[in-house]
């Protein structure tokens, strides 16, 4: 059996992103909760990439660190001469690395790892030159692949296009694969000949072909390679990712009762037969186990959610919020930071932050866990079948054992021991006939100053 060749990925992020207009480079923007070009970097982790090479501008700090961050090597394009000047930055990284390799775009973010598959395969199935092609309802100013009895004869720019090659609609990626050493090759011989006055990464397709060598088209999606130029461009390709994802949840069993109004991540992980309703958001990093329920108007970021639990409507569960089975977070309660018990409930306006909340624990209405001393967070933990009465404010740090009760409106601020009833509020005064006199004094004032004014 022949052995598989290495792999490498060199990722073109060196653009300018004037269209974009911002100050942060175009691909550190977000699709789905995730930077285009973290997308760009864990396809290429989907195929076992040994190297992975961002190419980036020369003043551009910011790519620089959020491109190592993810584990990518850098390299630094000082003029920007074209996409094939631009390939040609990472030849003294790969000096010496004889596997296939694959040039992505970091502005291109919903590539699936099985069209990445496809391509590297036609390398090993013995095509010299894989490049990604696509059909779009407009082909306008993209590139062309010219075909001729199904291998890829050429690609021809669309400013250098004669009228029948503009016909063709079969346009060019930009993704392009062939083994590192014919590429690199094959880019020392392009030239600059053409109406942009560039080195075009295109052109290694003739001089591949002149060469012997065989060239073949890899379709996929207009969709899928959907880039990223402009404002309006990250909009269409936020609403093409959620649309994929809402597929894929119905397709895996999961319920959507509006499937336009909710959002995912990239990494948002539903079971089947959960429960989704109108209007809500998952953030990055969100699990949920099969049976949940999640009510209308949810926001939901960096939490587990167990089996069978309820949340909502109008909850906010922040990173770290861990729900156990059977659990509830009901209307307008937020969770950050805190492990809740199985079958605990939470199910009215309460914030519980950097908590630990065992099983079968009942947490009334209006509850605040206060954990910020205003320099540090600090830990409440609650026993499993403690009652929390409504309006208690606890303490942290703070412990209530097992099968306590809290009495309505305490202010906690001492441990409570297993078993044990809490008074945390003041004793009440009432102060006979106050009111009306209050109401009388009021009322003469008013007619004073009525008269002052007349």
């Amino acid at each position: 059996m022949t052995k598989p060749r290495q792999r490498a990925v060199v990722i073109l992020a060196a653009g300018k992103s004037t269209r974009m207009k911002s100050k942060t480079s175009k691909v550190l923007h977000t699709v789905g909760g995730r930077s285009l070009l973290a997308w760009a970097a864990g396809l290429a982790r989907s195929a076992g990439a040994a190297r992975c090479i961002a190419v980036i501008g020369a003043k551009d700090a910011a790519l620089k660190s959020a491109a190592e961050s993810l584990g990518l090597e850098t390299v630094v394009q000082g003029r920007q001469l074209g996409t094939g000047h631009a390939v040609l930055s990472a030849r003294t990284a790969l000096e010496g690395f004889g596997g296939d390799m694959v040039v992505l775009y970091a502005d291109t973010p919903l590539i699936k790892p099985q069209t990445l598959e496809d391509i590297f395969d036609s390398l090993s199935g013995g095509v010299d030159v894989a490049v990604l092609g696509f059909e779009p309802k407009d082909a306008g100013a993209y590139g062309r692949l010219i075909e001729k009895d199904g291998k890829l004869d050429k690609i021809v720019e669309a400013k250098d296009a004669q009228a029948d090659e503009l016909a063709v609609t079969l346009c060019n990626s930009g993704v392009m694969a062939a083994s590192a050493p014919d590429m690199f090759a094959a880019l020392a011989a392009v030239k600059t000949e053409n109406a942009g006055g560039e080195y075009y990464l295109t052109d290694i397709v003739e001089i591949i072909n002149k060469k012997g060598g065989e060239a073949r088209t890899v379709r996929a999606s207009a969709e899928e390679v959907l880039g990223v130029n402009s404002r309006t461009d990250l909009a269409l390709a936020e609403q093409a990712f959620q649309a994929r994802m809402r597929t894929e949840m119905l397709e895996n069993g999961v319920t959507l009762r509006d499937p336009a109004s909710v959002y995912f991540s990239w990494d948002t992980q539903i079971m089947a037969d959960v429960d989704v309703g109108a209007n809500v958001v998952f953030g990055p990093g969100v699990r949920i186990e099969e049976g949940a329920t999640i009510h209308p108007y949810c926001h939901i970021e960096g939490a587990t959610i167990g089996t069978d639990s309820q949340i909502g409507p109008f909850a906010r569960l922040r990173p770290g919020a861990q729900m156990g089975a059977g659990s509830r977070a009901g209307n307008f309660v937020e969770i950050k930071k805190s492990t809740i018990g199985a079958n605990s409930k939470i199910n009215h306006l309460s914030y519980i932050g950097d908590a630990e909340i065992a099983e079968n624990v009942n947490i009334g209405a209006g509850t605040i866990t206060c954990n910020y001393d205003g320099f540090r967070k600090h830990k409440t933990i609650i026993g499993a079948g403690a009652f929390i009465g409504t309006h208690s404010s606890l303490i942290a740090p703070l412990t209530i054992g097992a099968g306590a009760y809290l009495a309505t409106g305490g202010v906690i601020t001492d441990d409570v021991p297993k078993d044990a009833l809490a008074l945390g509020r003041a004793k009440q005064t009432n102060k006979q006939g106050w009111a009306r006199r209050y109401r009388a004094a009021q009322k003469k004032r008013l007619q004073k100053r009525a008269g002052k004014e007349t």
